[in-house]
């Protein structure tokens, strides 16, 4: 019996059975859209994270007084007791370090915005240094950037970010207008480029102020975020690096062999840990996706029991008429192969659908890579044939005269 002739009875057995089929479907269906999807969630967010990463520029580094990420209570309470960093840490760096070509610094907190009446509330209120912008890699759609005499005369010029405009200022020309931060008057002088969503949260919804300015309205207790680019190939980035952390050190009075009570932190390190957290997110799922897959196999395994049962004198008919062990081996492989193979195309198109309508609903970034399509082909598939060796071997053992007195 040919491939094709085997592929043709095993779609007929299961067209025949049609709701049993289905049925038997749902745990195959089930497992591979959650590992689609949990890819499909995975990736997209490897791809925002590297873009938003990227737009610092590989060629940028910061130095902070705690990490980025923190995995638990005992370090974030060893970041606490940890000396702030001053605008006096900012100068040191951004004078000694000959490597760096740009250095910045930056404050934040959320506060209310007010202008004529309307109100924006948990605004992102940023003290910048001029350089910030270049370093952040801050477009200005209208207006302009800060200049070093906005910081070192302290005016009260702002920078706003499109939600600013369009939820408080209206139609007009932005510029010029006076908002109120925190009751403090501020006059825009720039409009940042539109960022749009992430997860659902507006980018756009920011104010950024001179860092001097900042500090005098909510004081200098808040530890400084140090930037710094570092242009050329990787060993001036290394070279930046190590100047920044030799003037930190002194500064700090740390011997040798003390461990840094400060982070430097690159855009390597922010990727290298959310490539390890997705990663675990993704085992710990597609685990769980498994459970499913097995589930849906015993299920298959079952119903091609009993469809060995049901054929039994069918069986028998040909193995009289000359069919050979490995012909019903490979027909009854091929029928629950099938089965499975067809259960991971509906599981993948159920695990993009819900990836994308979580794209929809709640803003997270959702990508497909191809191999997660032949991925979930392949597990399906797999899943078919493993747990239908045992049905397939089964049919084709039957001594073909005791088959044959079988009943219908």
């Amino acid at each position: 019996m040919s491939i094709l002739e085997a592929f043709k009875l095993a779609f007929q057995s299961l067209w025949g059975n049609k709701m049993r089929s289905i049925l038997t479907l749902i745990g195959v269906v089930m497992g591979v859209a959650s590992v689609i999807m949990v890819l499909t969630l995975v990736q997209g967010a490897k791809k925002y994270i590297s873009t938003k990463l990227s737009g610092y520029g590989a060629d940028v580094f910061t130095v902070n007084r705690m990490s980025s990420v923190i995995l638990s209570a005992d370090q974030y309470f060893s970041f606490q007791k940890r000396k702030i960093l001053r605008m006096e840490d900012y100068e040191a760096i951004k004078e000694g370090c000959t490597q760096c070509t740009e250095v910045g610094a930056s404050l934040f907190k959320s506060t209310k915005v007010v202008y004529n009446g309307h109100s924006s509330n948990n605004t992102l209120v940023r003290g910048l240094t001029s350089s910030m912008m270049s370093l952040n890699n801050i477009d200005i759609a209208l207006g302009r950037g800060f200049t070093p005499a906005d910081e070192e005369h302290a005016f009260h010029n702002c920078i706003v970010g499109y939600d600013i405009v369009d939820n408080l200022i209206g139609d007009g020309d932005p510029l010029g207008k006076e908002i109120r931060v925190d009751g403090i008057p501020f006059t825009i002088v720039g409009v940042g480029d539109r960022q749009g969503k992430t997860l659902g949260q507006s980018q756009d919804n920011w104010v950024s102020i001179p860092i001097s300015v900042y500090q005098q309205i909510y004081g200098y207790n808040d530890s400084v975020d140090i930037y710094a680019r570092a242009s050329g190939t990787s060993d001036v980035m290394a070279r930046a690096e190590d100047e920044a952390r030799v003037i930190m050190r002194a500064r700090r009075h740390l011997g040798p062999g003390t461990p840094d009570d400060f982070e430097i932190q690159t855009n390597d390190t922010f990727l290298d840990i959310a490539n390890q957290l997705l990663g675990v997110f993704a085992w710990v799922v597609m685990g769980l996706g498994s459970i499913a897959l097995v589930v849906g196999g015993v299920v298959i395994m079952n119903i091609m029991l009993v469809s060995v049962t049901e054929r039994t004198r069918e069986i028998g008919v040909r193995k009289a008429l000359g069919a050979k062990q490995r012909d019903v081996l490979v027909q009854f492989l091929i029928e629950s192969a099938s089965l499975a193979g067809i259960g991971g195309v509906f599981g993948i198109l159920m695990g993009v659908l819900v990836g994308k309508l979580i794209t929809v609903f709640v803003g997270f970034p959702t990508a497909v890579p191809l191999w997660a399509v032949f991925l979930g082909l392949f597990l399906a598939s797999g899943v078919g044939i493993f747990f239908g060796v045992y049905p397939a071997s089964k049919a084709a053992r039957l001594d073909p005269v005791v088959a044959l007195r079988a009943e219908m």
